[in-house]
């Protein structure tokens, strides 16, 4: 069964790179949720006044992977303890952040949370926002990291991420 779910962990361009390597996502696609300005641009939602926050949707086979083991791989691969940062990208639109409705998923979300605080001095300051909207972004943003591996951004920030999960040798990484 396919199940969708969205996550904001700082830019979405990093984001999408971790997922891209995890067993049973059948599709991301990087864009913009929790906001009040219809149909934003990249560059507005840069500026910080949309309320947005940079987010991937994620469509996933529940079969192969479980919401759960999801946002473990959310949580290892982002500090959950900064408020709106994430390294040098700081502003509100990329704040730590899980879309959903569904009751089941927040409970689990809270349960995790609760337990994962322990490992850390600071709060956690993932929010757990009701899903709003999702407004795809602009065609470049896809599959950003694949397609520009040498631009400064990727080598420097991106890079660094996907080998520190390929060296976990977590058992959801895909295997190619």
């Amino acid at each position: 069964m396919i199940n969708t779910c969205f996550f904001g962990g700082g830019c979405f361009w990093c984001t999408e790179a971790i997922f891209n390597k995890i067993i049973g996502i059948v599709s991301i696609s990087p864009g913009y949720m929790g906001g009040h300005v219809k149909d934003p641009t990249y560059h507005q939602v840069c500026e910080g006044n949309t309320g947005h926050a940079e987010v991937v949707k994620i469509d996933y086979d529940s079969s192969k992977i479980s919401f759960k083991d999801l946002i473990s791989v959310f949580f290892s691969t982002h500090d959950p303890t900064t408020l709106n940062r994430q390294g040098n990208d700081i502003g509100t639109q990329y704040r730590s952040c899980v879309f959903t409705n569904d009751e089941k998923e927040i409970e689990i979300l809270k349960e995790y949370i609760e337990n994962l605080s322990k490992n850390f001095d600071k709060k956690i300051v993932t929010t757990i926002e009701n899903k709003t909207e999702f407004y795809l972004a602009e065609d470049y943003h896809h599959n950003y990291f694949n397609l520009n591996k040498n631009v400064p951004y990727c080598s420097v920030v991106i890079d660094p991420k996907i080998k520190k999960l390929i060296n976990s040798k977590n058992p959801l990484l895909k295997h190619n």
